[in-house]
């Protein structure tokens, strides 16, 4: 960075300082955060990825900025509000630091690109990171998971599943569903038992496709299933009336009937040709589309969606997509899941 930058000596001053108040500002939130990851939910992977926030902005945090701090002349210590003088429940505290640290990452993003480009880029990826976090802790109940989702993973058959399940849960994957229709039933109970756990390790949701006695088996969140599978009705009685049955349709009839058997949720498609289901014709984005008008339930746009095309579903008013390539071919997960959610909350901050 140059001098060049700033037209006075004050300005880069009266920058560095708001660089080093919003970077105390967002590492105590997060710290806040953090503490309640790790003592009152037990949850190390919430409490590493807090961890990880904070050292990051600490790279940021050098001596340069941190030296012209000046509190003694900054005249907002004497501001306060009565509401900062009481916290009535945890859930509170933590929804004001996390607000506070949303904040102070915006401020951070913005002034930080005066700093250095890197900065204001990275302080940016930070906040979609709090977005996810904020979601994850405050959408405990398999509904409420669900509502949130803005991105499914469907498994496909594969040695490494559960390295690349663990990457994209790291990513900040929401919700999976644990799809190997040739295996025998023994194979799908073990690795169906071991992503079960993983993915509620990480707080994400789990689904079995078509097979009701075996999402009950392994504890899953509950069961995804076909046109030619049993009826939601049935999958209740299995599962009992709290679990998460969704259902596949290609058109509005097949999610008008669904709807109207009770489905917590709907995918919408195939909206690209797809290897997952050969024969079958494309829906196309027409039916995206129309879910977004028609669809009163949560609902997925799945088939072929992957980071090159996932914009166009999203324009086409996506209420959230569903991928199996995209992420279990992907060289990079973790990398991939994040990109693909960021577009996500890219779209959402600037609708």
């Amino acid at each position: 960075m140059t001098e060049s930058k700033y037209l006075f000596s004050s300005d880069k001053q009266a920058t560095y300082r708001i660089l080093d108040a919003n970077l105390d500002r967002a590492r105590e939130g997060i710290r806040i955060i953090e503490e309640w990851c790790r003592f009152a939910l037990d949850n190390s992977n919430l409490a590493q990825t807090c961890k990880a926030m904070r050292q990051t902005l600490a790279k940021w945090h050098t001596e340069e900025i941190h030296s012209a701090r000046n509190t003694p002349d900054d005249c907002g210590t004497t501001l306060t509000h009565p509401q900062e003088e009481t916290r009535d429940s945890p859930q509170q505290v933590l929804q004001i630091n996390l607000a506070r640290t949303q904040e102070a990452l915006r401020v951070l993003e913005e002034y930080g690109k005066l700093y250095h480009p890197e900065m204001g880029s990275a302080c940016k990826q930070l906040r979609y990171q709090i977005y996810t976090l904020e979601s994850t802790l405050f959408t405990t109940s398999p509904q409420g998971k669900l509502d949130a989702a803005k991105l499914y993973l469907v498994t496909s058959p594969t040695p490494n599943i559960f390295s690349i399940v663990e990457a994209a849960l790291k990513g900040g994957l929401p919700l999976v569903q644990y799809r190997n229709k040739d295996a025998e039933d023994r194979i799908q109970l073990e690795e169906g038992k071991q992503l079960c756990d993983l993915c509620h390790e990480y707080g994400a949701l789990f689904l079995m496709n078509d097979r009701a006695d075996l999402a009950l088996a392994v504890g899953a969140d509950g069961v995804h299933l076909g046109q030619q599978d049993i009826s939601v009705a049935t999958a209740r009685q299995i599962l009992g009336a709290n679990q998460i049955v969704g259902k596949s349709t290609t058109n509005p009839h097949e999610m008008s009937s669904a709807i109207a058997q009770g489905a917590d949720y709907v995918g919408v498609g195939p909206v690209y040709k797809t290897p997952t289901k050969p024969g079958k014709a494309p829906a196309g984005l027409d039916y995206v589309r129309y879910a977004a008008k028609h669809c009163p339930v949560p609902w997925f746009a799945i088939g072929g969606i992957n980071a090159d095309n996932i914009q166009d579903v999203i324009e086409a008013q996506a209420n959230g997509v569903a991928v199996v390539r995209a992420i279990m071919s992907a060289p990079d997960p973790q990398k991939t899941t994040e990109n693909l959610l960021m577009q996500f909350s890219h779209s959402r901050n600037h609708a």
